[in-house]
């Protein structure tokens, strides 16, 4: 449910259950104030009591039709009936459990429920008035129609705007994978034109020059130091090909210099708004330099656990701990944010080496986490996520120094 639906859900059952204890307060005043000394008069009482702890137990069941909350349901209905007829006064108490059967029960078993209280507190006033009022007759039956049709309706315009939520989601997560593999055959399309162009012609024209040299290199000697001067510049052009490659493929941060250090200061500043900071600590040297695949994965990693706490875990802090260790170099990503179960929303609390298990589906609805697991599992590293509600999350991410 969205946070506004939620909130508006809220504020209307707790009007609700104030009305309730409202009107049931007011109708034990009256009761007091004209029958204190009537005979019912602890059975009054006794039965508002439990009426109000009934009545107090109910959040605690939940909105769904269990058993339980059937049960509970009867109850309630049952001592409010009961009351009605030792004081028909009570019969007010009726408006805040219309709204309690309607959300309790589907609409074809809610409704005649609704009929019945309504009936029973038209009886009760029709009691209080002495004679056949119109207005007491007709009133709260119009009253409980409109309101019952007023729920319905909306319940039913949530249902299908749910609905429609629900199948743009599913759309833009199809277009946005379909975007994916496109882009992904685009770059494949695009680095295998660059490759062919550069290195592959290269190649190919030092492989010529070289086989000409080999045939002209007794008879035309000099000709032949020609076409291997030419084979060597050739391969010099290709290898700056190359690099560039490799310059190009390596994250924006990384290519300017500096180390890992630097790239995570630079990811830290570039992440940081007026609603989250975010600091970077070191523990330790790194050594110099470190292996490119794992700056890169630690980068990556950091860029990840960062977008997972802005989109996520609505902080206000969240830290980055860079620990170099002798054999290896760990990565720690912490936030103060909303945090969240492990063991529910996803499993990745296992220590050792990331290998695929069976995951919860919750967490198949994001990429950030399997993305970061992926990288470990190349380079042979460990995961370890630890969090809880309200306690934030610490996501700590280790590679080993050498290969494994």
């Amino acid at each position: 449910m969205p946070e506004p639906e939620r909130d508006d859900t809220r504020a209307l059952t707790v009007v609700m259950h104030t009305a309730f204890f409202v009107l049931l307060s007011a109708s034990v005043a009256r009761y007091l104030a004209r029958h204190a000394d009537g005979p019912h008069t602890p059975w009054v009482i006794a039965l508002s009591v439990l009426l109000a702890v009934l009545y107090v137990l109910g959040p605690a069941l939940g909105t769904r039709p269990t058993p339980r909350r059937l049960t509970w349901l009867g109850l309630v209905v049952a001592a409010w009936a009961l009351l009605v007829v030792l004081a028909p006064s009570f019969a007010w108490c009726a408006v805040p459990l219309f709204y309690t059967g309607l959300r309790t029960l589907p609409p074809r078993a809610a409704i005649p429920l609704v009929a019945l209280l309504t009936a029973l507190a038209v009886a009760a006033q029709l009691s209080l008035a002495g004679w056949p009022d119109p207005n007491v007759l007709l009133a709260p039956p119009a009253v409980a129609a409109v309101a019952t049709t007023v729920f319905v309706v909306m319940q039913r315009q949530a249902a299908r705007r749910d609905a429609l939520i629900d199948d743009l989601v599913r759309t833009r997560r199809d277009l946005a994978a379909t975007e994916r593999r496109e882009g992904t055959l685009a770059e494949r399309e695009r680095l295998a034109r660059e490759i062919h162009d550069t290195l592959a012609q290269g190649l190919s024209s030092q492989r010529m020059l070289l086989q000409a040299a080999d045939r002209l290199w007794d008879t035309a000697p000099g000709t032949a130091r020609d076409h291997v001067r030419t084979a060597a510049a050739i391969a010099e052009r290709s290898l700056a090909e190359a690099r560039r490659f490799v310059h190009d493929l390596t994250p924006a941060d990384l290519a300017e210099g500096g180390g890992l250090l630097r790239a995570l200061r630079a990811v830290a500043e570039r992440e940081t708004t007026s609603s989250l900071t975010i600091r970077v600590h070191t523990e330790g040297s790194p050594p110099e330099p470190l292996p490119a695949p794992v700056e890169s994965a630690l980068l990556r990693i950091a860029q990840g656990a960062l977008a997972n706490v802005r989109e996520h875990a609505a902080a206000t802090t969240a830290t980055l701990t860079l620990t170099c260790l002798d054999d290896q170099i760990v990565l720690d990503v912490t936030d103060d944010g909303r945090g969240f179960d492990p063991h529910t929303r996803t499993a990745p609390t296992a220590t050792g080496p990331a290998t695929d298990v069976p995951r919860p589906a919750a967490e198949s609805r994001g990429h950030g986490l399997p993305a970061i697991r992926a990288r470990l599992r190349q380079l042979g590293g460990t995961l370890t996520i630890e969090s809880a509600p309200g306690q934030g999350t610490a996501l700590s991410a280790a590679l080993p120094l050498e290969p494994r």
